[in-house]
């Protein structure tokens, strides 16, 4: 697994502009996964053995000329193969990563994602954009699809000036804050993914974007997007309407929500089934094509789903009770049901792997302030971990493999190997295969073990 992971790695040295740029990325990008405790440069510096000055391994990130998002170029080729039909699917969605250092010139406030809805709490960090190829591998087994961070780009939010402004700097702030909102900023990466995917072979699919409900607005509704399909969560109460079919009218003065799509029982519900939690689960939708949505899409035909609340029980005799409705709005007018909300049902795996680099690939620990380092090393990271994986599949399937080992008694039956798994599995080749290492780099569980201390 190590070998196919420095292989997909390889294509970094197209990137960098010397040989041992590129060897020290890869080395950097490697110990990272192999170090115990928080994931900082310094860190991956030590568990390679390192001594002495470390500073190379900071302006690697500083100083060096290199494209962030060209790191991702190896895992397009390799992961389009995994997406048989017509479409890309892809899952994009912002995260904020929490920052304590004042000296960073693009952290800010923001909300806080994991505050209760009842009461908004602020957090002090850096706000990223982020797109993942949602590889469709319950198409081959029975198991969840897996997200690949194709793209990952620092989106810091305008600053908003003081008190004291004068208005001037007051009007010019609002400009700017119209250019550069995270929808105007989705919308470039969206024509930009487009572009990689004809250079990468990927020229004859459509890219179907799984989007929050952040960006179902007119900016992104409204933008002129190539070969592109949006599929959004939308309001229960957004104002939509028929085409007016006669006169100069282009909207029919009647208007409907989806909430009243949802509750008129003249509209018949429809069955789909879609592989969700691990198995195929059927869901009832509704559909109403060809409809305007005046304030978001304007005169672009679009197509809304709605799909049914979900009846569960907390215990077998217990009450019955529902989850809450989906509302999507979709700028694909022909495809079927059942794929759209397949892709939609597949857009959780981005939070998924949200949770993931946060958590085991140390995403944002990274004690960095320069703002080119601010906006690349975290880059380095994703892509790290769409390489990790993508070798994972390479190498060992889509289902989880024997040679992983025996599954603890207190889990559940995994179908597919975990992010901790395929962790576990670099940190014992490294140490086995140290030839496979570019340069000099030689990792020891000594070394390992010493991060652990520090």
């Amino acid at each position: 697994m190590l070998l196919r992971m420095i292989s997909l790695m390889s294509e970094w040295r197209k990137v960098f502009p010397q040989k041992r740029t590129s060897d020290r990325a890869i080395s950097q990008a490697i110990s990272s996964v192999c170090a115990l405790g928080r994931r900082t440069i310094a860190r991956s510096y030590l568990v390679r053995g390192g001594e002495g000055d470390w500073s190379s391994e900071y302006k690697l990130h500083s100083r060096s000329q290199w494209e962030a998002q060209a790191l991702f170029d190896g895992i397009w080729r390799e992961a389009i193969k995994y997406c048989p039909g017509e479409w890309l699917p892809l899952g994009t969605d912002d995260l904020r990563i929490k920052k304590t250092g004042k000296m960073i010139a693009t952290a800010g406030w923001g909300r806080d994602p994991l505050s209760p809805p009842f009461h908004v709490n602020l957090q002090y960090g850096l706000r990223y954009l982020h797109t993942a190829l949602l590889l469709p591998l319950h198409q081959k087994a029975e198991v969840n699809a897996r997200a690949l961070p194709l793209w990952f780009e620092e989106a810091p939010p305008v600053k908003k000036p003081g008190k004291k402004a004068s208005p001037s700097e007051q009007e010019r702030y609002r400009e700017e804050k119209k250019k550069r909102n995270i929808s105007v900023q989705a919308v470039s990466m969206f024509k930009q993914l487009r572009m990689k995917a004809d250079q990468l072979g990927g020229k004859e699919k459509m890219l179907a974007f799984a989007l929050d409900g952040s960006y179902c607005n007119r900016t992104v509704f409204q933008a002129n997007l190539d070969r592109t399909i949006l599929i959004a969560r939308t309001r229960m109460d957004a104002a939509l309407c028929l085409p007016q079919k006669e006169g100069r009218r282009r909207y029919a003065q009647e208007t409907f929500t989806p909430k009243e799509v949802q509750q008129d029982e003249q509209r018949p519900w429809r069955e789909a089934s879609v592989f969700h939690g691990g198995k195929k689960r059927v869901i009832n939708y509704k559909e109403v094509n060809q409809i305007l949505w005046r304030r978001g899409g304007g005169t672009r035909p679009l197509r809304l789903l709605v799909v049914r609340p979900v009846p569960y029980r907390k215990t077998k005799t217990g009450k019955v009770m529902y989850r809450q409705p989906a509302f999507l709005l979709t700028t694909d007018l022909t495809s079927e049901g059942t794929l759209l909300l397949q892709l939609y049902f597949d857009r959780w795996q981005i939070e998924v792997g949200h949770r993931e680099l946060k958590d085991n690939f140390g995403l944002g620990q990274a004690q960095v302030r320069v703002p080119s380092s601010v906006a690349r090393q975290p880059v380095l990271t994703a892509s790290t971990y769409s390489a990790l994986h993508l070798a994972g599949l390479l190498k060992f399937g889509v289902l989880r493999s024997e040679e992983l080992g025996a599954i603890p008694k207190y889990q559940r039956d995994k179908t597919r190997a975990s992010c901790l798994d395929l962790i576990r599995i670099i940190r014992d080749e490294v140490v086995v295969h140290p030839e496979l290492l570019p340069g000099d780099t030689k990792i020891t569980e000594k070394s390992m073990l010493a991060t652990a201390t520090i």
